[in-house]
Protein backbone atom coordinates (compact mmCIF):
# COMPACT_ATOMS: atom_id res chain seq x y z
CA UNK A 1 0.00 0.00 0.00
CA UNK A 2 1.17 3.61 -0.99
CA UNK A 3 0.13 6.98 -0.67
CA UNK A 4 -0.17 8.48 -3.87
CA UNK A 5 -1.22 12.24 -5.33
CA UNK A 6 -2.24 12.38 -8.65
CA UNK A 7 -3.33 15.65 -10.66
CA UNK A 8 -5.55 15.70 -13.17
CA UNK A 9 -5.57 18.51 -15.17
CA UNK A 10 -8.75 20.58 -17.47
CA UNK A 11 -8.49 17.86 -20.60
CA UNK A 12 -9.04 15.02 -18.14
CA UNK A 13 -11.94 16.74 -16.59
CA UNK A 14 -13.25 18.66 -19.29
CA UNK A 15 -17.03 17.52 -18.80
CA UNK A 16 -19.53 14.67 -16.63
CA UNK A 17 -18.21 11.73 -18.36
CA UNK A 18 -14.31 12.38 -18.03
CA UNK A 19 -15.04 13.22 -14.51
CA UNK A 20 -16.74 9.87 -14.13
CA UNK A 21 -13.48 7.92 -16.18
CA UNK A 22 -11.01 9.82 -13.18
CA UNK A 23 -13.57 8.08 -10.45
CA UNK A 24 -13.32 4.92 -12.06
CA UNK A 25 -9.20 4.98 -12.22
CA UNK A 26 -9.21 6.56 -8.93
CA UNK A 27 -11.17 3.90 -7.54
CA UNK A 28 -9.44 1.11 -8.90
CA UNK A 29 -6.13 2.42 -6.98
CA UNK A 30 -8.16 2.81 -3.62
CA UNK A 31 -9.38 -0.67 -4.10
CA UNK A 32 -5.63 -1.73 -4.20
CA UNK A 33 -5.36 -0.49 -0.95
CA UNK A 34 -3.40 2.75 -1.96
CA UNK A 35 -4.62 5.90 -0.08
CA UNK A 36 -5.09 8.90 -2.38
CA UNK A 37 -4.67 12.60 -2.46
CA UNK A 38 -6.60 13.36 -5.88
CA UNK A 39 -5.80 17.15 -7.11
CA UNK A 40 -8.10 18.67 -9.85
CA UNK A 41 -7.90 21.27 -11.88
CA UNK A 42 -11.10 23.15 -13.63
CA UNK A 43 -12.68 21.84 -16.45
CA UNK A 44 -10.78 22.97 -19.60
CA UNK A 45 -11.32 26.53 -20.79
CA UNK A 46 -13.36 27.35 -17.87
CA UNK A 47 -10.59 29.51 -16.48
CA UNK A 48 -10.18 31.30 -20.03
CA UNK A 49 -14.39 31.55 -19.36
CA UNK A 50 -14.37 33.27 -15.83
CA UNK A 51 -11.26 35.71 -17.17
CA UNK A 52 -13.68 36.84 -20.31
CA UNK A 53 -16.78 37.13 -17.56
CA UNK A 54 -14.24 39.54 -15.51
CA UNK A 55 -13.12 41.89 -18.23
CA UNK A 56 -16.26 42.13 -20.01
CA UNK A 57 -17.46 44.12 -16.48
CA UNK A 58 -13.96 45.61 -15.53
CA UNK A 59 -10.76 46.02 -17.62
CA UNK A 60 -8.33 45.98 -15.41
CA UNK A 61 -10.02 43.95 -12.82
CA UNK A 62 -8.93 43.83 -9.12
CA UNK A 63 -6.61 41.09 -8.59
CA UNK A 64 -8.24 40.12 -5.15
CA UNK A 65 -11.44 39.61 -6.74
CA UNK A 66 -10.10 37.74 -9.67
CA UNK A 67 -8.82 35.11 -7.44
CA UNK A 68 -12.28 34.57 -5.70
CA UNK A 69 -13.56 34.60 -9.19
CA UNK A 70 -10.90 31.63 -10.57
CA UNK A 71 -11.30 29.25 -7.96
CA UNK A 72 -14.45 28.80 -8.72
CA UNK A 73 -13.47 26.76 -11.57
CA UNK A 74 -11.47 24.45 -9.65
CA UNK A 75 -14.11 23.55 -6.70
CA UNK A 76 -16.82 23.07 -9.61
CA UNK A 77 -14.46 19.71 -10.42
CA UNK A 78 -13.64 18.77 -6.43
CA UNK A 79 -17.26 19.04 -5.86
CA UNK A 80 -18.28 16.64 -8.68
CA UNK A 81 -15.64 14.44 -8.59
CA UNK A 82 -16.49 13.51 -4.83
CA UNK A 83 -19.89 12.94 -5.84
CA UNK A 84 -18.93 10.99 -8.74
CA UNK A 85 -17.02 8.68 -6.20
CA UNK A 86 -19.49 8.30 -3.30
CA UNK A 87 -21.85 6.81 -6.22
CA UNK A 88 -19.46 4.11 -6.85
CA UNK A 89 -19.17 2.78 -3.65
CA UNK A 90 -15.82 5.21 -2.96
CA UNK A 91 -15.88 7.25 -0.20
CA UNK A 92 -14.16 10.71 -0.79
CA UNK A 93 -14.33 14.14 0.70
CA UNK A 94 -13.48 17.55 -1.42
CA UNK A 95 -11.32 20.60 -0.14
CA UNK A 96 -10.59 23.94 -1.00
CA UNK A 97 -6.81 24.82 -0.68
CA UNK A 98 -7.77 27.13 1.99
CA UNK A 99 -9.66 23.94 3.81
CA UNK A 100 -6.69 22.16 3.70
CA UNK A 101 -4.48 25.16 4.50
CA UNK A 102 -2.45 25.44 1.66
CA UNK A 103 -0.62 28.84 3.16
CA UNK A 104 0.82 31.48 0.81
CA UNK A 105 2.22 35.13 0.46
CA UNK A 106 -0.36 37.64 -0.75
CA UNK A 107 0.67 37.94 -4.59
CA UNK A 108 -2.61 37.54 -6.43
CA UNK A 109 -2.44 35.80 -9.26
CA UNK A 110 0.72 34.69 -8.63
CA UNK A 111 1.16 33.42 -5.07
CA UNK A 112 4.09 31.45 -3.39
CA UNK A 113 3.50 28.55 -0.92
CA UNK A 114 4.79 29.13 2.56
CA UNK A 115 2.98 26.11 4.43
CA UNK A 116 0.74 23.15 4.58
CA UNK A 117 -0.79 21.62 7.24
CA UNK A 118 -1.49 17.86 6.32
CA UNK A 119 -3.76 17.16 9.38
CA UNK A 120 -6.68 17.36 8.06
CA UNK A 121 -5.68 15.23 4.97
CA UNK A 122 -4.00 12.53 7.13
CA UNK A 123 -7.39 12.40 9.32
CA UNK A 124 -9.47 11.59 6.09
CA UNK A 125 -7.19 9.07 4.71
CA UNK A 126 -7.03 6.87 7.94
CA UNK A 127 -10.66 7.07 7.61
CA UNK A 128 -10.16 5.78 4.70
CA UNK A 129 -11.48 8.13 2.18
CA UNK A 130 -10.36 9.41 -1.09
CA UNK A 131 -9.23 13.12 -0.33
CA UNK A 132 -9.95 15.61 -3.68
CA UNK A 133 -8.33 18.80 -3.16
CA UNK A 134 -9.03 21.86 -5.49
CA UNK A 135 -5.56 22.39 -7.21
CA UNK A 136 -4.06 26.50 -8.23
CA UNK A 137 -5.47 27.93 -5.25
CA UNK A 138 -4.64 28.44 -1.31
CA UNK A 139 -4.89 31.40 1.10
CA UNK A 140 -2.79 33.97 2.78
CA UNK A 141 -2.74 34.83 6.24
CA UNK A 142 -5.18 37.04 6.70
CA UNK A 143 -7.74 34.45 5.04
CA UNK A 144 -7.72 35.94 1.37
CA UNK A 145 -8.41 33.22 -1.58
CA UNK A 146 -5.02 33.08 -3.49
CA UNK A 147 -4.32 31.67 -6.59
CA UNK A 148 -1.31 29.95 -7.69
CA UNK A 149 -0.65 31.06 -10.94
CA UNK A 150 0.71 29.33 -14.53
CA UNK A 151 1.63 25.77 -13.75
CA UNK A 152 -0.79 26.18 -9.84
CA UNK A 153 -2.54 22.86 -10.02
CA UNK A 154 0.86 20.85 -10.58
CA UNK A 155 2.63 22.57 -7.90
CA UNK A 156 -0.18 21.97 -5.35
CA UNK A 157 0.32 18.35 -6.40
CA UNK A 158 3.85 18.41 -5.82
CA UNK A 159 3.31 20.50 -2.92
CA UNK A 160 0.85 17.87 -0.74
CA UNK A 161 2.69 14.91 -1.69
CA UNK A 162 5.92 16.58 -0.51
CA UNK A 163 3.77 17.83 2.85
CA UNK A 164 2.07 13.92 2.91
CA UNK A 165 5.77 12.48 2.53
CA UNK A 166 4.17 10.34 -0.58
CA UNK A 167 5.25 7.78 -2.24
CA UNK A 168 4.84 9.08 -5.67
CA UNK A 169 3.09 12.18 -7.10
CA UNK A 170 1.12 10.97 -10.72
CA UNK A 171 0.58 13.68 -13.47
CA UNK A 172 -2.03 13.19 -15.32
CA UNK A 173 -1.97 15.22 -18.50
CA UNK A 174 -3.53 14.43 -22.70
CA UNK A 175 0.24 12.93 -23.22
CA UNK A 176 1.08 9.35 -22.23
CA UNK A 177 4.83 10.40 -20.78
CA UNK A 178 8.28 12.66 -21.63
CA UNK A 179 9.35 12.26 -25.08
CA UNK A 180 13.25 12.22 -26.82
CA UNK A 181 11.14 15.01 -28.78
CA UNK A 182 8.21 16.62 -29.92
CA UNK A 183 6.54 13.33 -31.84
CA UNK A 184 4.76 15.94 -33.95
CA UNK A 185 7.78 16.92 -35.27
CA UNK A 186 10.09 13.52 -35.31
CA UNK A 187 7.22 10.78 -35.25
CA UNK A 188 10.46 8.26 -34.44
CA UNK A 189 10.09 10.15 -31.10
CA UNK A 190 10.27 7.73 -28.07
CA UNK A 191 8.90 8.19 -24.65
CA UNK A 192 11.33 7.56 -22.00
CA UNK A 193 10.82 5.65 -19.02
CA UNK A 194 12.55 7.93 -16.47
CA UNK A 195 14.45 11.18 -16.53
CA UNK A 196 16.13 12.58 -13.89
CA UNK A 197 15.14 15.97 -12.32
CA UNK A 198 18.09 17.88 -13.47
CA UNK A 199 17.36 16.89 -17.36
CA UNK A 200 13.08 17.62 -17.12
CA UNK A 201 14.20 21.00 -15.46
CA UNK A 202 16.43 21.90 -18.85
CA UNK A 203 13.52 20.31 -21.06
CA UNK A 204 11.06 22.56 -19.32
CA UNK A 205 12.67 25.70 -19.21
CA UNK A 206 13.56 25.05 -23.08
CA UNK A 207 10.68 24.74 -24.28
CA UNK A 208 9.34 21.40 -23.27
CA UNK A 209 4.94 21.92 -22.44
CA UNK A 210 4.75 18.33 -20.28
CA UNK A 211 5.17 19.87 -16.93
CA UNK A 212 5.19 23.37 -15.74
CA UNK A 213 9.04 24.15 -14.74
CA UNK A 214 7.86 25.14 -11.17
CA UNK A 215 6.57 22.17 -10.35
CA UNK A 216 9.62 20.08 -11.27
CA UNK A 217 11.69 22.65 -9.30
CA UNK A 218 9.28 21.73 -6.19
CA UNK A 219 9.60 18.32 -6.92
CA UNK A 220 13.47 18.34 -7.20
CA UNK A 221 13.88 20.71 -3.60
CA UNK A 222 11.60 18.67 -1.88
CA UNK A 223 12.91 14.70 -3.52
CA UNK A 224 9.24 14.23 -4.48
CA UNK A 225 8.91 11.09 -7.06
CA UNK A 226 7.28 12.52 -10.06
CA UNK A 227 5.72 10.78 -12.69
CA UNK A 228 3.99 11.88 -15.96
CA UNK A 229 1.07 9.48 -17.12
CA UNK A 230 -1.84 9.62 -19.59
CA UNK A 231 -5.78 9.90 -18.24
CA UNK A 232 -6.77 8.21 -21.77
CA UNK A 233 -4.72 5.44 -21.88
CA UNK A 234 -3.24 2.81 -19.69
CA UNK A 235 0.57 2.86 -19.48
CA UNK A 236 3.48 3.48 -17.49
CA UNK A 237 4.51 7.04 -18.57
CA UNK A 238 8.01 8.50 -17.18
CA UNK A 239 9.32 8.89 -13.95
CA UNK A 240 11.54 11.75 -13.09
CA UNK A 241 14.05 10.67 -10.30
CA UNK A 242 17.37 10.99 -9.59
CA UNK A 243 20.63 10.16 -11.60
CA UNK A 244 21.74 7.60 -8.94
CA UNK A 245 18.72 5.78 -9.33
CA UNK A 246 19.25 4.69 -12.62
CA UNK A 247 20.51 1.17 -13.10
CA UNK A 248 22.05 1.54 -16.48
CA UNK A 249 24.80 3.92 -18.04
CA UNK A 250 23.00 6.85 -18.57
CA UNK A 251 22.36 7.86 -22.62
CA UNK A 252 24.52 10.36 -23.81
CA UNK A 253 21.07 12.43 -24.76
CA UNK A 254 17.93 11.92 -23.15
CA UNK A 255 16.24 14.32 -25.47
CA UNK A 256 16.01 17.81 -27.68
CA UNK A 257 13.93 20.79 -26.76
CA UNK A 258 12.99 23.72 -28.80
CA UNK A 259 11.52 26.60 -28.68
CA UNK A 260 9.47 28.43 -31.22
CA UNK A 261 8.98 31.91 -29.54
CA UNK A 262 12.33 33.34 -29.39
CA UNK A 263 14.11 36.73 -30.83
CA UNK A 264 17.04 38.12 -30.68
CA UNK A 265 18.49 41.90 -30.12
CA UNK A 266 22.06 43.24 -31.17
CA UNK A 267 23.42 46.71 -29.59
CA UNK A 268 26.22 47.88 -32.21
CA UNK A 269 28.96 50.20 -31.59
CA UNK A 270 28.84 49.74 -27.83
CA UNK A 271 31.69 51.63 -25.49
CA UNK A 272 34.07 48.59 -23.68
CA UNK A 273 34.30 49.83 -20.67
CA UNK A 274 32.58 48.34 -17.08
CA UNK A 275 29.07 48.95 -16.34
CA UNK A 276 27.86 49.26 -19.92
CA UNK A 277 25.93 46.12 -19.96
CA UNK A 278 24.01 46.86 -16.61
CA UNK A 279 23.27 50.13 -18.50
CA UNK A 280 21.55 48.23 -21.63
CA UNK A 281 20.20 45.47 -19.74
CA UNK A 282 19.10 46.96 -16.31
CA UNK A 283 16.38 48.80 -17.97
CA UNK A 284 15.03 45.54 -19.43
CA UNK A 285 14.92 43.82 -16.52
CA UNK A 286 12.82 47.04 -15.10
CA UNK A 287 10.46 46.23 -18.14
CA UNK A 288 9.96 42.90 -16.53
CA UNK A 289 11.04 40.90 -19.10
CA UNK A 290 12.95 38.00 -19.28
CA UNK A 291 17.05 38.06 -21.10
CA UNK A 292 17.94 34.36 -21.97
CA UNK A 293 21.10 34.18 -24.07
CA UNK A 294 23.85 36.88 -24.27
CA UNK A 295 26.81 37.35 -26.52
CA UNK A 296 29.70 40.04 -26.27
CA UNK A 297 31.90 40.65 -28.84
CA UNK A 298 34.77 42.82 -29.01
CA UNK A 299 35.62 45.00 -32.25
CA UNK A 300 39.20 45.71 -33.28
CA UNK A 301 38.07 49.80 -33.23
CA UNK A 302 37.55 48.66 -29.34
CA UNK A 303 33.76 49.50 -29.33
CA UNK A 304 31.72 46.12 -28.57
CA UNK A 305 28.68 44.05 -30.17
CA UNK A 306 25.94 42.91 -27.27
CA UNK A 307 23.57 40.60 -28.49
CA UNK A 308 21.19 38.75 -26.40
CA UNK A 309 17.60 36.51 -26.80
CA UNK A 310 14.31 37.48 -25.20
CA UNK A 311 10.31 36.15 -25.96
CA UNK A 312 9.21 37.27 -29.43
CA UNK A 313 5.99 39.11 -27.50
CA UNK A 314 8.68 41.43 -26.25
CA UNK A 315 10.34 42.08 -28.93
CA UNK A 316 8.84 45.28 -30.04
CA UNK A 317 9.08 46.97 -26.58
CA UNK A 318 12.53 45.75 -26.28
CA UNK A 319 13.57 47.86 -29.92
CA UNK A 320 11.62 50.92 -28.33
CA UNK A 321 13.83 50.54 -25.03
CA UNK A 322 17.24 50.31 -26.56
CA UNK A 323 17.02 53.01 -29.30
CA UNK A 324 16.52 54.95 -26.45
CA UNK A 325 19.42 54.38 -24.88
CA UNK A 326 21.34 53.70 -27.21
CA UNK A 327 21.06 57.27 -28.75
CA UNK A 328 21.72 58.81 -25.42
CA UNK A 329 24.74 56.42 -24.96
CA UNK A 330 26.12 57.19 -28.66
CA UNK A 331 26.12 53.52 -29.38
CA UNK A 332 25.54 52.26 -32.47
CA UNK A 333 22.61 50.78 -34.57
CA UNK A 334 19.89 48.92 -32.81
CA UNK A 335 19.29 45.62 -35.25
CA UNK A 336 17.20 42.31 -34.51
CA UNK A 337 15.39 39.61 -35.84
CA UNK A 338 12.13 37.93 -34.80
CA UNK A 339 12.46 34.85 -37.18
CA UNK A 340 14.64 32.38 -35.06
CA UNK A 341 14.15 29.00 -32.86
CA UNK A 342 16.55 27.88 -30.17
CA UNK A 343 17.35 23.88 -30.31
CA UNK A 344 18.76 22.35 -27.38
CA UNK A 345 20.68 18.86 -26.46
CA UNK A 346 19.63 17.80 -23.11
CA UNK A 347 21.25 14.73 -20.76
CA UNK A 348 23.41 14.19 -18.15
CA UNK A 349 25.27 11.81 -19.94
CA UNK A 350 27.36 15.22 -21.41
CA UNK A 351 28.94 15.38 -17.83
CA UNK A 352 31.07 12.27 -18.54
CA UNK A 353 31.23 12.11 -22.92
CA UNK A 354 33.31 14.83 -24.49
CA UNK A 355 32.54 15.50 -28.28
CA UNK A 356 29.02 16.18 -28.11
CA UNK A 357 29.47 19.85 -29.28
CA UNK A 358 31.46 19.05 -32.23
CA UNK A 359 28.30 16.18 -33.19
CA UNK A 360 25.72 18.69 -32.91
CA UNK A 361 27.48 21.84 -35.10
CA UNK A 362 28.69 19.06 -37.21
CA UNK A 363 25.34 17.32 -37.96
CA UNK A 364 23.51 21.18 -38.42
CA UNK A 365 26.45 22.15 -40.73
CA UNK A 366 26.17 19.02 -42.92
CA UNK A 367 22.06 19.88 -43.32
CA UNK A 368 23.51 23.65 -44.11
CA UNK A 369 22.12 25.14 -41.30
CA UNK A 370 23.55 28.18 -40.02
CA UNK A 371 24.28 28.63 -36.17
CA UNK A 372 23.74 32.27 -34.36
CA UNK A 373 24.07 31.62 -31.28
CA UNK A 374 25.52 29.34 -28.77
CA UNK A 375 24.62 28.47 -25.16
CA UNK A 376 26.05 25.49 -23.02
CA UNK A 377 25.56 24.62 -19.76
CA UNK A 378 26.60 21.02 -17.90
CA UNK A 379 24.13 19.11 -19.31
CA UNK A 380 22.78 21.06 -21.88
CA UNK A 381 23.66 22.64 -25.17
CA UNK A 382 21.56 25.36 -26.97
CA UNK A 383 21.96 26.84 -31.01
CA UNK A 384 19.82 29.61 -32.08
CA UNK A 385 19.35 29.12 -35.50
CA UNK A 386 16.60 30.63 -38.64
CA UNK A 387 13.23 29.55 -38.03
CA UNK A 388 12.73 28.29 -41.44
CA UNK A 389 14.93 25.45 -40.15
CA UNK A 390 13.20 24.25 -36.48
CA UNK A 391 12.28 20.81 -38.03
CA UNK A 392 15.26 19.84 -40.46
CA UNK A 393 17.11 20.73 -37.29
CA UNK A 394 15.30 18.61 -34.81
CA UNK A 395 14.99 15.60 -36.88
CA UNK A 396 18.46 15.43 -38.30
CA UNK A 397 19.77 15.46 -34.47
CA UNK A 398 17.53 13.19 -33.60
CA UNK A 399 18.37 10.83 -36.06
CA UNK A 400 22.25 11.95 -35.46
CA UNK A 401 22.29 10.85 -31.62
CA UNK A 402 20.16 7.91 -32.01
CA UNK A 403 17.27 8.88 -29.68
CA UNK A 404 14.61 6.14 -31.16
CA UNK A 405 17.18 4.01 -30.53
CA UNK A 406 16.60 3.32 -26.73
CA UNK A 407 19.92 3.74 -24.45
CA UNK A 408 22.90 4.93 -26.51
CA UNK A 409 26.07 3.58 -24.34
CA UNK A 410 28.65 5.10 -27.62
Amino acid sequence: MALIVQKYGGTSVANVDRIKEVATRVKRFRDEGHELVVVLSAMSGETNRLTSLAHSIHANPDPREMDMLLTTGEQTTIALLALALKNIGCDALSFTGGQVQILTDNAHGKARILNIEGKRMREQLHRGKVVVVAGFQGVDELGNITTLGRGGSDTTAVALAAALNADECQIYTDVDGVYTTDPRIVAEARRLDRITFEEMLEMASLGSKVLQIRSVEFAGKYKVPLRVLSSFTEGEGTLITYEEESKVEQALISGIAFNRDEAKVTVRGVSDQPGIASQLLGPIGDANIEVDMIVQNVSIDGTTDLTFTIHRNDYNRVITILQEIATRMGAGDVIGDNKIVKVSLVGVGMRSHAGIASKMFRVLADEGINIRMISTSEIKISVVVDEKYLELAVRALHTAFELDEGVNLS
